[in-house]
């Protein structure tokens, strides 16, 4: 049975109808003292939890209490005698802290890895910023990839499109897009990015032509949205046609959309790995491909 966590409830229905798995249901209370309690009461209802059963819990650690649920949820099923617990997180948390970036920090990633390496079997993550994550776990996590997803909402109708990853390490991301939205057709190319710091980033477009043209920015995850503003910025001034900005992970804080919309941004594209107005496609097709 697939089993959800309160964050990921609309994939985790999407991806039971892909596998056609039954959904379980799972609830989601807190204590007066502030602790959380996430139960599956139909692995207690159900007939016929032995051996050969499995659970799939589906479940974005969006937050520290979205990791703790996901913990309860794993050794909630434990409990009930699943013999094989398989963990997917479509979006994983704490996976941009991979490294220790100054004395004395640590590294958060690989910490919440064996947190939940403890309680199940194996572990999918969908489009982690850096695949070296994978590593942490216990077994290694398969990383699913669901850059192609991105190209299905973008209008039929681009002009001479570009399609520009956030640098040139991600420009696999910017081209998958391009195949998948036309069979090659349009120019790709990436953003120069600098960091200063952990928190600094300076980002401007690269020289290619946009005069005219509609551009695609492709990412893997959009946060704060201000280095992504700044850059569309620069891309106003040189005569660009419509810009969409796409990505994996719509975890858009604060204001991130009002800075994208006031630098110029037509629209906005998601997947629903984190569930906001913006996920305008679904990436259970291709977790399922993994089952």
């Amino acid at each position: 049975m697939i089993i959800s966590g309160a964050a990921s409830q609309a994939l985790a229905a999407a991806l039971a109808r892909e596998l056609e798995e039954p959904l379980a249901r799972a609830e989601y209370d807190r204590f007066p003292d502030g602790e959380l309690l996430a139960t599956v009461p139909d692995l207690a209802d159900s007939d016929g939890i032995g051996d050969t059963d499995r659970a799939i819990i589906v479940a974005s650690t969006v937050s520290s209490d979205a990791h703790l649920e996901l913990l309860q949820l794993q050794d909630a099923a434990r409990e009930a005698g699943v013999s094989e617990v398989v963990t997917v997180l479509p979006y994983m948390g704490y996976a941009r802290q991979d490294k220790a970036f100054e004395a004395g920090h640590p590294i958060s990633a690989r910490t919440v890895a064996r947190a939940i390496s403890s309680t199940t079997d194996r572990v999918l993550t969908v489009t982690p910023h850096e695949e070296a994550v994978c590593e942490f776990f216990e077994p290694t996590a398969t990383a699913v990839d669901a850059a192609d997803r991105l190209a299905e909402p973008l209008p039929d109708n681009l002009v001479d499109p570009v399609f520009l990853s956030p640098d040139a390490g991600a420009i696999d991301l910017a081209e998958t897009v391009r195949d998948a939205y036309g069979d090659g057709a349009g120019e790709t190319d990436y953003f120069e990015k600098v960091r200063h710091s952990g928190t600094e980033v300076e980002i401007t477009p690269s020289d290619v032509d946009v005069a005219g043209r509609d551009v695609v920015v492709a990412d893997d995850i959009i946060a704060t949205g201000s280095t992504m503003s700044e850059a569309v910025g620069v891309l106003q001034e040189r005569g660009v046609g419509r810009v969409f900005v796409t990505c994996v992970h719509p975890l858009l804080a604060s204001n991130a959309v009002t800075k994208l919309s006031q630098a110029g941004v037509e629209a906005i594209y998601g997947t629903d790995t984190i569930e906001r107005q913006q996920s305008a496609v679904s990436v259970a097709p291709s977790i399922a491909a993994h089952f």
